[in-house]
């Protein structure tokens, strides 16, 4: 394990908060080594995104490029690669990734985002794909013409409306709350497709069956809509939030709060020494989850994992080969 393999900073996950940090650690010139087994984050298939300053509008991939770029300048090592362990001993943490390759550091960035929830239902894998999706963005232009649905009554999926409005001849947006919950201006687009009949709202309902064999034929509500539980569509999408990915940090020993969200102080650290978290894996903004808070958490992540390594970083290496505990310091 020679020193090459060891960075002052790794960071898993390749997001608004990883790649912020690395331009951040990169200008205190720290050498960081980033993860990434889904590029972006959900950013990078959020489609249009006009909140993010700076930018009138910009797509969400662009978004990502532009940070990746910025990083590598700094001098970052980005791998697009799966992280299947870490391990810590002493003040050194070993990163092992989905090809057995090793790597070391002094402090750990968690920056894994977080996954779409599912609605939990019979069918729902075997069709995903197959007539059920999880992204307006990359499945949306299937259905040009076609009739499909959208489930959740949050920003995400009044947004999700907005985009397969583009393609679908019709959309069908099923909620269990009896208002829409979005902001203002993201429902303000949906209300004209309303208004031109495009989109059909159907509150305080939920869908309690998908049905089809190779591929979605439609689905059932748990209440009667005009008249029928039935409902044809040949697309459903579900947006009904997401759920941190944590794996990596539990095995780390890192505390979460009772919705399964990392918690951190102000400054990014965990209750583990060395291990820092950022973005939409943490509660520190509670259900705001943006790509500009992602961004600030993975700058002060990066100044607090800066502040870690000028004490404890070079414990994690002595005389140029990796400490894993056994050598002598």
């Amino acid at each position: 394990m020679e020193k090459e393999n060891v960075f002052d900073l790794i960071s898993i996950g390749s997001g608004a908060a990883g790649l912020a940090a690395a331009i951040y650690a990169g200008r205190y010139r720290m050498s960081v080594l980033v993860f990434g087994d889904k590029f972006g984050g959900y950013t990078s298939v959020a489609g249009p995104i006009g909140n993010y300053p700076g930018y009138l509008e910009i797509d969400g991939f662009d978004l990502m490029i532009k940070m990746k770029e910025q990083a590598e300048a700094l001098g970052t090592t980005i791998h697009d690669e799966k992280v299947t362990r870490v391990t810590q001993e002493g003040s050194c943490f070993t990163v092992t990734t989905e090809t057995g390759a090793r790597y070391f550091t002094s402090t750990i960035l968690i920056a894994t985002g977080s996954e779409h929830r599912q609605l939990g239902l019979p069918n729902e894998n075997e069709l995903t794909a197959k007539g059920v999706h999880y992204c307006a963005t990359c499945d949306g232009p299937l259905y040009s013409g076609k009739i499909i649905a959208m489930v959740g009554g949050g920003d995400s999926s009044v947004k999700g409306v907005n985009l397969t409005a583009e393609y679908a001849a019709k959309i069908y947006l099923i909620m269990r709350e009896a208002e829409v919950h979005a902001e203002p201006i993201n429902y303000e687009q949906m209300k004209k497709l309303i208004n031109a009949g495009r989109v059909e709202i159907i509150s305080k309902n939920e869908v309690a069956q998908i049905v089809g064999t190779d591929k979605l034929e439609k689905i059932v509500l748990k209440n009667p809509h005009n008249g029928s539980t039935d409902l044809m569509v040949e697309g459903l999408f579900i947006e009904i939030g997401a759920t941190p990915r944590t794996e990596l940090a539990t095995s780390l020993g890192v505390a979460l709060d009772s919705h399964g969200y990392i918690t951190t102080t102000p400054m990014m650290e965990t209750d583990v020494p060395g291990v820092f978290a950022a973005g939409d894996v943490t509660s520190l903004f509670g259900s705001f989850k943006q790509d500009i808070t992602s961004a600030a958490m993975g700058a002060v992540a990066a100044t607090s994992a800066y502040q870690y390594h000028k004490i404890h970083g070079d414990l994690c290496v002595v005389h140029g080969k990796v400490n894993d505990g056994s050598t002598p310091l």
